[in-house]
């Protein structure tokens, strides 16, 4: 017992040994911390996951390990020295600006205003105006990340998320819609064509009714639209309603399929794209 109380006495006096005790005092404090945090915020996320409380869970994991690196390097006679040197030297920080100035701060500033003004939520399917569609998964200091078919992810950093235009399909909703456009012939009864696509989306198992139409009404299936005359087809067009639980592409699978089998069933054409080309004989 004696020459254990004088190894720790030797080892606790040594510059050294009192390096080793603040690197593992440092690990402890940080996985103790991180531990406490991520079960607060999983009993936060337990009742809803939101993407304020997803960042600042990033956010407040970041200050716990460079507060802890921060002690570490301060508290220690060997490596208190450099640490003065790093935060005193003008040209370090000169560095550490210039560097954080660029996309890491842009990306942290737009992750902010993300979490601040909420155009999306955990759980959101957006489309962005680059094509790049997908569920939201996860946001970070840096990126939000998307979830697309099957195992794809889509990595998208803050500052293009926050500059690109993007659809939610089911902001400030329980439920997601997507916008459907059909084209038939210019021969076509329009109504009667509006009325087979409203029956081929409300025999969907994956449709819900969604948008109240009346004051006071319950929710019903969308109303299919006659939009616009087309270069070589009439345009008809309706928003269809689904469960968040639904795959996106599963349901819109099921929809184009149904539409396109009900009007080939009551022959309706959906014409090609054509071009009409006119040769003048004099000129040819």
């Amino acid at each position: 017992m004696e020459t254990v109380k004088t190894l720790w006495n030797t080892i606790s006096n040594n510059a050294i040994g009192k390096f080793v005790f603040s690197i593992i005092a440092c690990v402890v404090m940080i996985v103790v911390l991180l531990w406490i945090s991520r079960r607060i915020f999983s009993r936060i996320n337990a009742k809803k996951t939101e993407v304020n409380t997803q960042f600042i869970e990033k956010i407040i994991r970041f200050v716990i390990i460079f507060l802890a690196l921060m002690w570490l390097i301060m508290s220690n006679d060997l490596t208190k020295s450099f640490g003065q040197t790093l935060f005193q030297s003008t040209t370090v920080i000169a560095a550490i600006a210039g560097f954080a100035a660029q996309s890491v701060l842009s990306d942290l500033l737009c992750g902010i205003i993300i979490n601040a003004t909420k155009p999306f939520d955990i759980g959101d399917r957006i489309e962005l105006e680059n094509g790049i569609a997908g569920i939201v998964d996860e946001i970070t200091l840096r990126h939000v990340v998307l979830k697309g078919m099957d195992t794809q992810k889509y990595i998208v950093p803050n500052s293009k998320m926050n500059a690109l235009h993007l659809k939610n399909m089911s902001y400030h909703s329980r439920i997601r819609s997507v916008d459907f456009r059909f084209c038939v012939s210019y021969t076509t009864d329009t109504v009667q064509a509006s009325r087979i696509i409203r029956e081929a989306v409300t025999e969907s198992p994956y449709s819900v009714p969604g948008r109240v139409y009346a004051p006071g009404g319950e929710p019903e299936y969308g109303q299919v639209y006659f939009l616009a005359f087309r270069d070589s087809a009439l345009e008809l067009g309706t928003t269809v309603y689904y469960e968040p639980t639904t795959p996106t592409e599963v349901f819109k699978d099921d929809i184009n399929t149904r539409v396109k089998q009900a009007l080939d069933a009551n022959g309706i054409e959906i014409p090609y794209s054509y071009l009409n080309v006119v040769v003048d004989e004099k000129h040819a």
